[in-house]
Parts: C-alpha cells; sequence; structure tokens
C-alpha cells in the first residue's frame, strides 16, 4: 500500500509538473514574442499536438491504404459516406485527399472514371456496405470499357458478422467479378499491404477496374506494415513494334498508291508523326469518335469521322483505299470498314489484332514509337490525285454541316446542330467537352469544331445514356479554373440530375448544356430504320424547369427557346462562376444525317413514317 501511495504521490506530481509547464507555455503563447510555436509546443504536452498524436497513434490499415494513395497522386476519393466506411473517412481527414460526397454512388464511380479517362492516372472511388458499394457497379463500366484505371472501394461490415445473413448482406467480390480486373477482399491487416499494392498494379497494368472490400474492423485495425514498391505503380510505358513488323509495313505500303489512316485514342502523344506521315504518304487522316480530339477541325489532313458520327467522304476513302492502316482504335462498327483484305492495325493490345475487319498484317507496339520507325523506312509518294478527291468532298460535307447550324436557320425555334455549333465556337480554346450518350451524341460530335487543344470525353464503348454530368464533376475537380462543359439529352440528365448538386457542394464549375425535346430521340430513330413505329406513350415524357432547378439546387439557371437566347444564355452561363444549366429547348424531329444507309434502311424510314401518319389518322 505504501508503494501504491508512493507512485500515486510521484504521478501527482508529474501531473503537477505538466499542468504548470501547459500554463506557462500557454502564457508565453499568448505574449507578442513567442508567437504560434510556444502555443504548439503547449498543446503538444496537452495531448492535442500533431507530435503527440503522431506517438500515440499507430497506422491503422485506412492510413496504408490513404497513405500509399497519396504517394501515387491521387487528389480525391469521390464516394457516399457509411458507417463501413468511417475508419477510411477518418484517415482521408487527415490526409491531402480531397473526399468528394456524392449524391449517388454510381455518380462516384462516374466521376472517378472521368478522371481516369482524361489523364490515364488512377481515380478512386468508394461505396459502404451492401447496397452503398453495389450502386457503384453501372458506373464502373465507363472505366472497365474504356479501359481507364480506377480503384473501387467497397465497405464491409465487421467480419464477426460474415456468413450469417446479416443486414446488408452481399458477397462483393462475386458482384464486382465482371467489371473488374481484380478483386479482393482485405480479410487481416497482414495481407492489407500486400493486396493494395496488388490492386493498384492491375488497374495501371489493364488498363481498367480493380476492387477491394474493405470489412470495417479490418480498415480500423493497426497495420502490419505500408504498402511497398509504390515507384512501380504507374501507367504502362510506350514500347516500338519489332523490326521485322515494321519493315513488313513499310514494304506494303510502297508497293500501293492510296492509303488512308485510321486514328484512335491510341494515338495520343503521336501527333507529329501522323502529320508526317500522312505528308509523306499523302494519305488522309481520319478519326474513330475517340480520336477526334488529336487535332484542330481545320488542319488539311484531318479529314473527319467514321461512322454515324462521321461523314460520307471519309466513309468512301476508307471503301476506296488500297491500304487502310488503323492506328491505336479498336473501331468496333465492323460495317463501315472494308470488307476486303487491305487493313494493317498497330495497336498496344494484340488480342484486338483482326478482330474488326479482315486484317492481312497485325502489329503490336504503341503508336508514337512505331510510327517513328516506320517514317524512316517507307518512301515518299508523289501522287496527290486520291488527296486531292477527298479533300474536295471533304470540304463540301464541312458547307452542308456549316448550313445546317447556321443560327439565320432556327428562328422562333432552335435545331440541335445550332446548339452545338454555338457551344464549340464560344467555348475556350482549352476546353473539355464530356458528350452523353442518345441522339446528342450525334448533334455534338459532328458539330463541335475542335481546336486541338480541348478534349472530348464520353461514354465511347459502353455506350450509357447519363454518364457525361458524373464524369464532368471529376474531370472538373482535378482544375477547377478550366472550362467543363457537359453536354447531355435530357433523358440522360433526368437520370442524374442529383449529381449537379454535388457540382454546387463541392465548387465544380461545370457547364451543363442540356439538349431539351421531352423524348428519347435516338430510340425513334433506331425504331424507324427497321421499320417500326416508335412507341411514343414509352419515348416521350415531361420535363421540369431546369433553370428553375440549377437555381434551387444554388446554381445558375437559363433556357433558350430560339438563337438569341441561346447566344445570351451560353455566353452569361460560361462567363459566370460556379455551376450553371442552359436549357436549350430543340426541335424534336430533326433527322441527324447518316454518311451510310443502304436502300434497305431508307426503305424502312419510309415506311415508319407512312405508318405513324396512317396510325396518327386512324387512331389505331
Amino acid at each position: 500500500m505504501a508503494g501504491l501511495a508512493s507512485g500515486g504521490a510521484e504521478r501527482e506530481g508529474r501531473d503537477s509538473q505538466t499542468t504548470i509547464a501547459i500554463r506557462r507555455g500557454l502564457r508565453r503563447a499568448l505574449t507578442a514574442s513567442a508567437g504560434a510555436h510556444a502555443l504548439i509546443a503547449a498543446l503538444d504536452l496537452l495531448g492535442y499536438g500533431e507530435r503527440s498524436r503522431e506517438r500515440k497513434m499507430s497506422k491503422t490499415v485506412a492510413d496504408v491504404l490513404v497513405g500509399a494513395l497519396e504517394q501515387i497522386g491521387v487528389k480525391h476519393i469521390f464516394g457516399l459516406i457509411g458507417d463501413s466506411l468511417n475508419p477510411l473517412a477518418d484517415a482521408v481527414r487527415r490526409s491531402k485527399v480531397e473526399w468528394i460526397g456524392v449524391r449517388h454512388e454510381e455518380g462516384a464511380a462516374l466521376a472517378a472514371a472521368g478522371q481516369a479517362k482524361l489523364t490515364g492516372q488512377l481515380a478512386v472511388c468508394a461505396g459502404t456496405t451492401g447496397p452503398g458499394s453495389n450502386h457503384l457497379v453501372a458506373g464502373l463500366y465507363e472505366a472497365c470499357r474504356d479501359h481507364a484505371p480506377v480503384l473501387a472501394l467497397s465497405g464491409d461490415m465487421p467480419r464477426k458478422f460474415h456468413g450469417t445473413d446479416y443486414i446488408q448482406t452481399t458477397e462483393p467480390d462475386l458482384l464486382f467479378r465482371d467489371v473488374s480486373l481484380y478483386t479482393e477482399t482485405i480479410a487481416s491487416a497482414a495481407q492489407a499491404a500486400a493486396v493494395i499494392h496488388q490492386a493498384i498494379a492491375a488497374a495501371y497494368a489493364g488498363p481498367g477496374v480493380a476492387h477491394l472490400t474493405l470489412p470495417q474492423d479490418v480498415l480500423a485495425a493497426k497495420a502490419a506494415g505500408s504498402v511497398s514498391s509504390i515507384a512501380t505503380l504507374r501507367p504502362r510505358p510506350e514500347f516500338a513494334a519489332n523490326e521485322q513488323d515494321v519493315a513488313e509495313m513499310a514494304r506494303r505500303i510502297d508497293a500501293v498508291d492510296r492509303v488512308v489512316i485510321i486514328c484512335g485514342a491510341g494515338c495520343h502523344g503521336a501527333i507529329e508523326e501522323l502529320r508526317r506521315l500522312s505528308d509523306r504518304l499523302k494519305a488522309p487522316l481520319v478519326h474513330s469518335f475517340r480520336g477526334k480530339e488529336l487535332m484542330a477541325y481545320d488542319d488539311p489532313r484531318w479529314m473527319g469521322g467514321l461512322g454515324i458520327i462521321g461523314t460520307k467522304p471519309v466513309y468512301e476513302a476508307v471503301q476506296d483505299c488500297e491500304l487502310l492502316l488503323m492506328v491505336g482504335t479498336d473501331y468496333p462498327y465492323s460495317n463501315f470498314l472494308p470488307d476486303k483484305d487491305k487493313v494493317i492495325q498497330i495497336d498496344v493490345r494484340p488480342q484486338v489484332l483482326g478482330r474488326r475487319a479482315r486484317t492481312t498484317l497485325g502489329v503490336t507496339g504503341s503508336a508514337r514509337p512505331t510510327l517513328a520507325l516506320l517514317l524512316g523506312k517507307v518512301a515518299q509518294k508523289t501522287d496527290g490525285l486520291f488527296w486531292d478527291l477527298v479533300t474536295r468532298e471533304r470540304r463540301k460535307w464541312d458547307e452542308m454541316l456549316d448550313r445546317q447550324a447556321d443560327l439565320r436557320r432556327s428562328k422562333d425555334n432552335l435545331h440541335p446542330q445550332v446548339v452545338a455549333r454555338a457551344v464549340s465556337d464560344l467555348a475556350n480554346p482549352d476546353a473539355i467537352f464530356v458528350l452523353d450518350t442518345g441522339l446528342n451524341t450525334l448533334w455534338s460530335a459532328n458539330w463541335i469544331r475542335q481546336t486541338g487543344s480541348q478534349r472530348i470525353l464520353g461514354s465511347f464503348n459502353n455506350a450509357a445514356v447519363g454518364t457525361a454530368l458524373g464524369q464532368a464533376n471529376g474531370v472538373q475537380a482535378l482544375e477547377r479554373s478550366r472550362q467543363v462543359i457537359a453536354l447531355i439529352g435530357d433523358g440522360g440528365f433526368n437520370m442524374l440530375m442529383g449529381e449537379f448538386l454535388t457540382a454546387v457542394q463541392h465548387k465544380l464549375p461545370v457547364k451543363l448544356v442540356i439538349y431539351d425535346n421531352s423524348a428519347l430521340g435516338l430510340i425513334t430513330l433506331e425504331a424507324e430504320s427497321v421499320g417500326l413505329v416508335p412507341f411514343r406513350q414509352a419515348i416521350e415524357f415531361p420535363n421540369p424547369d431546369f433553370a428553375a432547378l440549377a437555381r434551387a439546387c444554388g446554381g445558375r439557371g437559363f433556357v433558350a427557346r430560339n438563337p438569341a437566347e441561346l447566344m445570351s444564355a451560353l455566353v452569361e452561363a460560361f462567363a459566370g462562376e460556379g455551376p450553371a444549366i442552359v436549357d436549350a429547348v430543340v426541335v424534336a424531329d430533326e433527322m441527324p444525317n447518316l454518311p451510310h444507309v443502304d436502300l434497305e434502311q431508307v426503305g424502312h424510314f419510309a415506311l415508319a413514317r407512312i405508318k405513324e401518319a396512317v396510325l396518327a389518322v386512324t387512331g389505331g
């Protein structure tokens, strides 16, 4: 007892001395001469200082995860908070990573996908146990199908509840298997660092989606170490094709006169090589939808796109050439590609070679170094007749596009081509356009005149409606001062309109332009293309006042029903701070240009219109 009393007295003495020291430190901090350093020291003694916290706290699994993300340059985590994510949230709170709370988890996955598509760097999204994580899946297909590195985090119940049919029980690793290159549950703190490394490495290797399930008790557990080999977690490096393949390409190119080069997203970084190759071969450069952004629309080599998002001169050039060189593109619409053995394809992915068109030579390699080698081997061509023909037809097509986008064409109404062209002409030279899916994609992609310094994102391979706003939020978070313009149909906006609140809350100044025709316009076109009467009761719908909605959310809103209102609305929306909506009320019966329509399809369109006219009279 005496020993206990003596120990107690000693502790009291130490406590008293600590209290005196704290008081003296605080008193010094309040004097002009002491400044902030003494205050920090006093707080440290009290147990509130940073150094004291670091002494008292060892790292949790959540700390290790967030620390690794910080080290590789992740700036944001997009998600909706929940109890299983609380340890993660606490680690984020103490880090330099910004948590961006969305209104729907699909919006989180879309935001991460948009970031990853734009930069090629890892982006991160998170959802809590069960339903919260389930909502991520639809948005993650954007990253999956467009090969963008995203890490998806699923909160999960503590392990003691696994296998008991507990509330919100799911099997995340099973659910995420289709959308992910890698999916794993971190079952113990001991394995956490290694699994985190493996997930990030898999996302970059694809590139694509990696997924981790994080039980709450594991996230909060003391970590057994940090993620090592951080320097290995980066995008795949470029590599050149082998010399034999390059030599064979050159031999085949030299043997023909008419060459066309189709460029896809894999050509990023290879612009100068493409220009030099085009000049040497007198070969028109054409592009996939994803490749549109690579060069300015008025570059004389850049002839336009292939397909419905494209031009008739390009389609005819691709059919008439003697050799089609496909570079960095897995263009999916085989009906627009040649059905003859005249294709050479260059891609980093050997599995895509030859699967879209009859291909005589498949070459595995990155665009820039492979084209640089090719330039050293191909001969200069002198016959410019094919080039001149494609150029003349391209000018005629461009003149038609200009007439359709002329403001004077729309008097007391608005044509969608006018909206797209006005947005394009008023946008900043380095703006980022994010396009949604539907008939609005055709208006935007065909009438935007890109500068070559602008970026264009969309749902390229997933072709999902309602994805533009979520992706735009993710892109805007990277650089709030850069202009980001989302062009979206009213049907798509209705799906995830709550993400406009995300933009307002986190001061993401996205400018949203809505093609408002109160219908799912592409569904009408698709029905008519096979001779069916559009099911109007399912296709058409009423819309709210989008401008009023924007203002109710804390943003700015404008309505445009004619050219004068459109121009003033766009100018004011683009010039002002913060997120804004321009509700462009467009005519609903405008037909897009169809660069390649066979006689059977023409008959189907005509038959559908006749059927609809008859039904309107008979009421059938």
